[in-house]
């Protein structure tokens, strides 16, 4: 579905991406993990079409991501930003229509089927009471959710598709750049399971960038490992997410079990590599 070969970037004399690949297959859940300043938000720049590779290509459905119409381009792939931040006080419906741009033509405006898409999208991230309400007025997981059902109501094509009634995302793909990162352990937990809901019972195709160890373990398929810039390790989270490659990724230490409970693969860090692992104790000093 969507493809990086050999990419390479750079900003100025500075590289930034030097021979990356990697695949994202039809309804995969695939995770970019790495450090800050590994590259991972221009890959998704990238792989989103808002950057051109210097070398290498980018590939939707074996097309040039750069050689597609920005409507067409729009309307299967949408991106969710880390942050958000609105100029005007806008409600959470109008946030949310804001996705059915690359569906309308020149001055034309949402109409019932708009609206009814809308709806779906909200009901989907479990939104829909806050239809009214100014998006402002929500809290940071709350608009996380309204974010991605503007995402979905973008990749919505049931008004091109012969006039179905029920919602189906699963030819879209949705990019999302550390979705979790400003988020309290709770909405973390909320966002984490959404994504899985939408991946597995409305088939999206979902592609995240992240530094979170857990969010990419408890989520992820599939992983790539970005160390500036290169792919380290790419392949299965059970094979690729490892102490070892932890080490070489981010200079710690780190325990990865199987976690019964949880029912996936979790990560402890423990401490910098060379620093020593921490004594058990944990009483105060007098």
């Amino acid at each position: 579905m969507l493809e990086a070969a050999d990419v390479r970037f750079g900003y100025g004399a500075t590289p930034v991406l030097d021979g990356v690949s990697l695949r994202v297959g039809r309804q995969g859940l695939v995770g970019v993990l790495g450090p800050n300043g590994s590259g991972k938000t221009t890959l998704l720049r990238l792989l989103a079409g808002s950057l051109r590779p210097q070398a290498g290509a980018i590939r939707l459905d074996g097309r040039g991501v750069a050689d597609l119409p920005r409507g067409a381009l729009a309307r299967r792939m949408a991106v969710v930003p880390q942050e958000t931040h609105l100029a005007f006080d806008y409600s959470v419906m109008e946030m949310v229509l804001m996705g059915r741009y690359p569906h309308l033509g020149p001055f034309e405006l949402e109409g019932p089927r708009d609206l009814a898409i809308a709806r779906d999208a909200l009901a989907a991230t479990r939104t829909l009471d806050f239809e009214d309400r100014s998006f402002d007025t929500l809290s940071g997981g709350e608009k996380q959710r309204v974010v991605i059902a503007g995402a979905l109501a973008q990749l919505d094509r049931r008004a091109e598709n012969g006039g179905q009634t029920a919602a189906d995302w699963s030819d879209g793909l949705l990019l999302l750049d550390e979705p979790t990162a400003s988020l309290d352990i709770g909405y973390q937990l909320d966002i984490a399971a959404l994504l899985k809901q939408l991946w597995h019972e409305r088939r999206v195709t979902i592609l995240i960038s992240t530094h979170d160890l857990n969010l990419a373990a408890g989520v992820c398929r599939d992983l790539v490992l970005l160390k500036e810039g290169r792919v380290l390790a790419a392949g299965p989270t059970e094979a690729v997410l490892t102490t070892e490659n932890i080490r070489a990724l981010y200079g710690v230490e780190a325990e990865v079990r199987q976690h019964e409970a949880a029912g996936h693969l979790t990560v402890v860090p423990i401490g910098r590599v060379g620093a020593g692992r921490p004594r058990g104790g944990g009483g105060t000093r007098p």
